[in-house]
């Protein structure tokens, strides 16, 4: 017996609105403060009711591709759609498939390097700054928890500074994402809390090298440099994980 062809499920009014308007952005090459058409517009462009409209204004907001104002020039205008949105939901899709340090670096080895690469000649004086004073805080001596803690992410917002000068959006999106993922790694796990006397002095050392390369162009030393970075934090992160779960376990059985 032949089996009945499956229907496709009609579409929502409101989704086919926001699918519309993410296409004119692309199309009409819109810009961030541009504004979108207003709910009566939107009613009319697609003989829907003032209900769909909202829904597909709000679904936007919510995107944090729109945002609204009030008032006699009020209405819809379009935003610049940050990353972090998008990073934290596949961040939070990530931690249930229990993702360890190891499985990150496999592919942080290769967007790291090519990133480092991509951004060679196009870091300005004040991205060099930045980049030394992220090397000196993490210099200086810090004993408390909380500072470990703060020096830790900080040297993985060296990386996102980068990042930020990184001329292909894609891999500057990768890149940081991998980054704010360890940074969740670092703090549910705690993985500041052992002595990393060592990590601290092999990433502060690959950091100050890198530095130098950038200032002198060498693509080689930047490619070189950046990969034995990756491997030796890897190797680094995997330990702290070995050293940080049982001290997870402990603190559960306390706690319970």
């Amino acid at each position: 017996m032949l089996s009945r062809p499956l229907r496709r499920k009609r579409q929502k009014l409101s989704d086919v609105i926001v699918e519309s308007v993410k296409r004119s952005i692309v199309t009409d090459a819109l810009k961030p403060g541009d504004r979108l058409p207003t709910e009566r517009e939107l009613m009319e462009s697609f003989q829907c009711s003032k209900g769909s409209a909202r829904e597909a204004l709000k679904a936007l907001e919510v995107e944090g591709l729109v945002s609204t104002r009030t008032g006699p020039s009020g209405g819809a205008y379009l935003n610049q759609a940050g990353t972090e949105p998008a990073s934290r939901a596949l961040r939070n899709y990530l931690h249930f498939q229990h993702l360890d340090g190891e499985q990150v670096y496999q592919l942080r080895k290769v967007i790291e390097v090519e990133l480092a690469v991509s951004v060679l000649g196009r870091l300005s004086e004040d991205d060099y700054q930045a980049l030394q004073d992220n090397v000196d805080f993490c210099s200086a001596p810090e004993d408390s928890e909380a500072g470990q803690r703060e020096q830790r992410l900080a040297e993985l917002e060296f990386h996102n500074l980068l990042a930020q000068a990184c001329p292909n959006p894609l891999l500057s999106f990768m890149a940081q994402f991998l980054n704010d993922l360890l940074r969740d790694l670092v703090v549910l796990k705690k993985a500041y809390k052992p002595k990393r006397k060592q990590f601290d002095a092999a990433n502060l050392d690959y950091h100050k090298q890198l530095l130098s390369a950038f200032r002198a162009g060498d693509e080689r030393a930047v490619r070189s440099l950046m990969h034995e970075h990756m491997c030796d934090a890897e190797h680094h992160m995997t330990a702290l994980e070995g050293e940080v779960s049982p001290h997870f376990l402990l603190e559960f059985d306390h706690r319970h």
